[in-house]
């Protein structure tokens, strides 16, 4: 039988196994989830500003947060993620596939189209304004001008009203290619958990929703909880996959590798909580439930049930390292 000795086995991966490091390790999900985040945010903010608009409560500080020529407007960052990742450079061995290609060029034009209604806004309530106060002071020889500045002001409203349809129609286009290309892509973890941590957004899109929207990509919904669920194993994030790997079971996923899988995040859990001999239940279902899983969860579990020599106290210290030595040997067989 494995010993466990005080101070013995104190893990290397202590801030992995506490979920102590940051999703961005994974580089190009991670962007696809930057780029997912500022879209449904862009979304959420045309939104309303289409319905301040028809109240006509819309304000310039308002359209400066949507769309602008700096990083603190959410279309200008979106744009620049997107050529980031969809243009590769000149002479490089990465090249964008059409979806890809089609997608940034959508945001492009999202963008673009959105900047001349901000453009017209401004005519209407800065310069409008101006101009009128103005020509009550300037001589005849202006008048002209004046003339030319009302022409310009006159076709401002038709314009703002067909750059807002133009800008939604292009918002709705957009989202549509965003979602193809996750389906071809097969979105991994990271952007999978994101989905499903705004999925009440997606379904304020309309259709399809979350659901529909995991079927495409993985295959079917159960089977994108179950991505997420190990994802979060993985980012040491042990209650939320817990939560997502009970949605795939009712969703009518495998239960007996979620069953597996949930017994592993529910004995990590027990462990960051402190609650050592719970933890040790939950490991040992998941050790005796057949394959343990990758080595990557075996490594963490080892590390953790390793380090209980040094945390557990208490009269029934005896008895809990002694399941711990014997799940140790469940984990990593000797020999």
């Amino acid at each position: 039988m494995a010993r466990l000795h005080r101070g013995a086995g104190v893990p290397r991966s202590d801030a992995k196994i506490r979920g102590e490091y940051s999703p961005g390790m994974a580089s190009a999900p991670a962007s696809l989830v930057d780029i997912l985040r500022e879209f449904l945010t862009a979304h959420e903010q045309l939104d309303q500003l289409g319905e301040k608009y028809k109240r006509d409560e819309l304000a310039f500080s308002d359209l400066k947060e949507f769309v602008g020529d700096s990083d603190t407007s959410v279309l200008f960052r979106l744009k620049e993620k997107c050529h980031s990742l969809f243009r590769p450079e000149a002479g490089g061995s990465i090249v964008a596939r059409p979806r890809e290609a089609l997608f940034d060029l959508a945001v492009g034009s999202l963008f673009h189209e959105a900047m001349k209604f901000r453009e017209d806004f401004y005519q209407r309530e800065v310069y409008g304004p101006r101009v009128r106060s103005l020509r009550a002071e300037a001589g005849a020889e202006a008048n002209g001008l004046f003339l030319e500045f009302e022409r310009i002001l006159s076709t401002v409203s038709t314009r703002l009203e067909e750059g807002l349809a133009e800008t939604q129609s292009l918002m709705a286009q957009s989202w549509g290619q965003l979602r193809v290309l996750l389906s071809e892509q097969g979105a991994e973890g990271f952007v999978t958990r994101f989905l499903i941590e705004r999925g009440e957004t997606l379904e304020k899109l309309g259709p399809p929703g979350l659901g529909e929207l995991l079927a495409a990509i993985h295959g079917d919904a159960a089977a994108g909880y179950v991505i997420a669920g190990k994802s979060y194993l993985a980012s040491g994030h042990y209650e939320a996959a817990d939560r997502v790997l009970a949605k795939a079971l009712e969703r009518g996923g495998d239960r007996d590798q979620i069953s597996q899988l949930s017994a592993y995040a529910r004995g990590m859990a027990a462990y960051l909580a402190g609650n050592y001999p719970e933890s040790l239940v939950g490991l040992n279902e998941w050790a005796e439930s057949g394959s343990a899983g990758d080595d990557s969860l075996k490594d963490l579990a080892h590390s953790a049930v390793s380090s209980l020599a040094r945390l557990v106290e208490g009269d029934n210290r005896d008895q809990t390292l002694e399941s711990a030595a014997n799940l140790l040997e469940k984990i990593h067989p000797p020999g």
